[in-house]
């Protein structure tokens, strides 16, 4: 008969990476002669280390209590030495009881089912041989559930002292995609080194979720056993259950919660862009009874701010199974990086990530990488402090003498660097054309984006001799690379022919390359190799930074959408949401990745691939804040729609303006030169033309590059 001051055999299994974890609270326990396996610590201690482990561990699973073990000598032996087992000390007729059974090694016995099943055979026999009658098997919530194990050649009957798992604490009420277990979420705050740092540290958790790595931390920092929360332990089904030390270590471990609400608390702070998860973690936390501990609030990673002081960005960040979405989580995860370097510079990073090839997107050298596991999927806990911020934006020096005095198109290229560059630097613009077919002779255009150069040549006509064309395009590269003294990797040359329809969008020869740049307080995804336009038109600088100073609490739809540049500059600026419409795939793609860029989610802004056109017969949404920008001209085979700018854009604005909110903005820009506005819009809606005031500096030799509109509703 087992009691009173006896001895047990216990183990505790955890998830691998959390053994030293679980063994270190084994010991606080009263646990002795303890041995760390994988997943697995086992102990020598009383009835009480038992519970303490139920009702205190964090990072444990499960808890065994050993009740018999043996040798098999074959796979009878399951029954016939489980038959010799007094059963009657540890269940009673009337209890309920489930059999699990685990393997490793080479098992003697091979179908886990199987054994399982033996064994349950065995304790019904017994019962049914000595009483007549027998217990139930009661698989989903028995009274009573034993474990056995069989390693080779040696079986292991437990008692599961815990009954369910142990990371199921009782406060989760509701729960996100792919909720993080608590074991694991208390693992995390472990490592990261934040109940270790100054007293009065900021936890602050910028994609908290569902909240369960900040109720961890709480429930830890306010010395809060997570089993109190639970009603129900697999130990209290059994025959030997002591229900008076039990009593009496929930009573001391109130007495110890009831001690922690009264210390003076940090800043238990967590942030998500969705408000669904939000809503989620609100109502975990209040039924863990920490309302008054953790503040929850949403917002995007691209608001995070510091709250002061010093602390610790702990989180559990999302990732991306196919290919696109991987790209956007990388993106998203610089952006974590850059932020915290420009904003949180002397405080701590813990970022836990499914993805270990993307612990360098994050440009921060890490000080430990701790290999844990999020179920099967190997998953890596970074931790290292956050440097300052050493992003000077890129100046450009020119040399002081380059070739020939007399150089005409060096000399023309140096006298617009000198203007432009002064303006650019006042105005702190980072991207702009310095040169714009200046010269007859020198028919291209030159565009600056921050260090690198994007050179245009407009192809020559028939009656220019392509021989000297192409002297004339090498001795401007010539001229280039002197001047500024950069290499050829740095100048980026393509040819601008007459287009036709959407040939502007296509996919150049050559290698995609992907270079970030700025443009005010965004920053973007440019292709100078990859397209004819690189992503970022850069005439449109000025109608961008309106439509951000115009979008602050509004709802912004961007018809066209290509890149998203203006998308991303109206979210900096403040938009409840955005709606990106374009019919191409990859446009709305690259989208999501300059949203991911700046710190943007998909939760506030819908990317939608459809005809515009199309799209806006059907839409019944209104929205406060429009952005038309059509092509002059586009076609799809698939579908045969033809788009003409001027044939359609009646069309087109009227629809648009049906989803104009009332004292909403919208703002219509086209590069056709030779487009007319229809006279009849001007009739049903209030029609001003902006354009003058949306050329910026670096274009004005070209002031006919775009023609802009803001139209407004006329009040009835």
């Amino acid at each position: 008969m087992m009691g009173g001051g006896q001895i047990f055999r216990m183990a505790a299994s955890c998830a691998r990476g959390m053994e030293e974890l679980v063994a270190r609270e084994v010991e606080s326990f009263g646990g002795g002669d303890s041995t760390v396996f994988q997943g697995l610590v086992s102990w020598k201690g009383d009835l009480a280390s038992g519970y303490r482990a139920c009702l205190w561990s964090r990072f444990a699973s499960r808890v065994f209590l050993e009740l018999e073990s043996f040798a098999l000598a074959d796979a009878s032996d399951v029954y016939s030495r489980s038959r010799e087992v007094a059963w009657q000390n540890h269940l009673g007729i009337e209890t309920t009881f489930a059999v699990d059974c685990t393997l490793s090694g080479e098992p003697l016995i091979t179908h886990s089912k199987f054994a399982a099943l033996r064994l349950k055979d065995a304790i019904v026999d017994t019962f049914r041989d000595r009483f007549g009658v027998r217990p139930s098997v009661d698989v989903a919530s028995p009274s009573l559930r034993l474990h056995l194990h069989i390693q080779d050649d040696r079986a292991t009957i437990s008692l599961d002292l815990s009954g369910e798992s142990l990371h199921k604490r009782g406060y989760r009420v509701s729960g996100g995609p792919a909720p993080l277990k608590e074991t694991l979420a208390a693992t995390l705050v472990a490592f990261s080194g934040w109940l270790e740092g100054r007293t009065g540290d900021t936890l602050l958790d910028p994609m908290c979720g569902t909240g369960t790595l900040l109720i961890e931390a709480a429930l830890m920092f306010g010395d809060s056993a997570p089993g109190l929360s639970r009603r129900q332990f697999g130990f209290m089904g059994w025959k030997q259950h002591d229900p008076a030390l039990w009593q009496t270590l929930v009573e001391e471990a109130i007495a110890r919660e009831e001690a922690g609400l009264l210390k003076e608390w940090p800043l238990l702070l967590g942030y998500d862009a969705d408000p669904a998860m939000v809503a989620a973690a609100k109502k975990n936390i209040d039924k863990a009874g920490l309302s008054d501990q953790i503040r929850i609030e949403k917002r995007e990673i691209a608001r995070l701010a510091s709250p002061g002081g010093n602390g610790v960005l702990l989180s559990n960040l999302p990732f991306g199974e196919r290919l696109s979405e991987k790209e956007e989580v990388a993106l998203l995860y610089r952006a974590a990086g850059r932020i915290a370097r420009e904003r949180f510079a002397g405080w701590r990073l813990a970022f836990f990530l499914s993805s270990p090839d993307l612990t360098d997107a994050f440009a921060i050298s890490w000080e430990k990488k701790y290999r844990l596991f999020n179920g099967d999927i190997a998953c890596r806990l970074l931790v290292g402090a956050v440097p300052a911020a050493e992003d000077e934006p890129f100046c450009w020096n020119m040399t002081e003498a380059v070739g020939a005095s007399d150089d005409e198109f060096v000399n023309r290229l140096r006298k617009n660097m000198k203007r432009i560059q002064k303006w650019a630097r006042k105005e702190g613009v980072n991207c702009y054309r310095i040169y714009d077919r200046d010269l007859p002779d020198y028919n291209f255009s030159i565009d600056l984006y921050e260090k690198w150069v994007h050179l245009q040549e407009y192809a020559p006509p028939a009656s220019v001799d392509p021989e000297l064309a192409r002297l004339r395009l090498d001795h401007a590269l010539q001229g280039v690379r002197d001047l500024f003294g950069i290499r050829r990797d740095r100048i980026f040359i393509k040819t601008r022919r007459r287009q036709k329809g959407s040939e502007q969008y296509r996919k150049q020869e050559g290698k995609t390359r992907m270079i970030e740049i700025r443009e005010g307080s965004c920053r973007f995804l440019v292709n100078l190799a990859g397209y004819l336009d690189t992503g970022l038109f850069l005439d449109h600088r000025p109608v961008r930074l309106r439509l951000e100073k115009e979008s602050s609490g509004r709802k912004f739809l961007n018809l066209f959408g290509y890149s998203g540049t203006a998308t991303v500059h109206a979210a900096m600026g403040g938009a409840v949401t955005t709606t990106t419409v374009d019919l191409s795939a990859n446009y709305l793609q690259w989208t999501r990745m300059n949203l991911a860029l700046n710190g943007f989610s998909g939760f506030a802004h819908r990317t939608v691939r459809a005809d515009c056109l199309q799209w806006l017969e059907e839409d019944r949404d209104f929205y406060d804040l429009i952005f038309v920008d059509p092509p002059t001209f586009s076609n799809t085979k698939k579908e045969k729609r033809v788009f003409d700018i001027q044939r359609d854009h009646v069309r087109l604005l009227t629809l648009a303006m049906q989803r104009l909110a009332l004292g909403g903005l919208l703002l219509f820009s086209t590069n056709f030169r030779r487009f007319r506005l229809d006279p009849s819009l001007s009739e049903q809606f209030h029609v001003k033309n902006i354009s003058e005031e949306t050329i910026p500096y670096d274009f004005h030799r070209n002031t006919k590059v775009h023609t802009c509109w803001e139209i407004t509703g006329k009040v009835p």
